[in-house]
């Protein structure tokens, strides 16, 4: 994946990287060229966040019809601990068969993270001692077929505007 600059914050986002797919295949920056990429970093226990997000960017791939096809979303887990490929799997096919969950080691997915400026941190549950959130940060990334970064779209941004945006990208 190539670095490139946001210019909103003059920081490079995106780069190199080496995961696991849901499926166990090891996947890098290569195996996606050619498509554009829909990137939300999460974790399969988060109650509210991700559930939105991954169903909202589900959603919206529904609403643009065959153009979608030339999208791939990617679900990168921030809980390398828990979110093995098949956790994963079994998490997005039910309800987000669209996506491929990435997964890999904790310093594979700090890699990741760093590259894409994605924040989360391990916090106990009050409500179970035996448990624990990962707060995160939630941003949709689109990269390029070149596996340059685009554009992001905070939690913010609605399932139309998305649409109106999306499409202005595939065209």
């Amino acid at each position: 994946m190539n670095e490139t600059t946001n210019s909103v914050t003059g920081r490079h986002i995106g780069g190199t990287f080496e995961l696991v797919d849901h499926d166990g295949r090891t996947v890098n920056e290569e195996t996606y060229r050619g498509r554009y990429v829909v990137i939300f970093f999460g974790f399969t226990h988060c109650k509210m966040v991700c559930p939105r997000a991954l169903h909202r960017l589900s959603t919206v791939l529904d609403r643009l019809g065959s153009v979608a096809d030339r999208i791939q979303p990617l679900y990168i887990t921030v809980d390398p601990e828990r979110d093995t490929p098949q956790v994963m799997k079994g998490f997005l096919s039910a309800d987000y068969p669209r996506f491929t969950g990435l997964t890999g080691t904790p310093a594979q997915i700090d890699s990741a993270k760093k590259s894409f400026r994605v924040f989360s941190t391990m916090v106990a549950d009050p409500d179970d001692p035996d448990s624990y959130q990962m707060p995160h940060s939630a941003f949709t990334y689109v990269l390029g077929p070149d596996g340059a970064y685009v554009t992001h779209f905070t939690d913010a941004v609605d399932e139309d505007e998305l649409i109106v945006r999306l499409s202005s990208i595939l065209r």
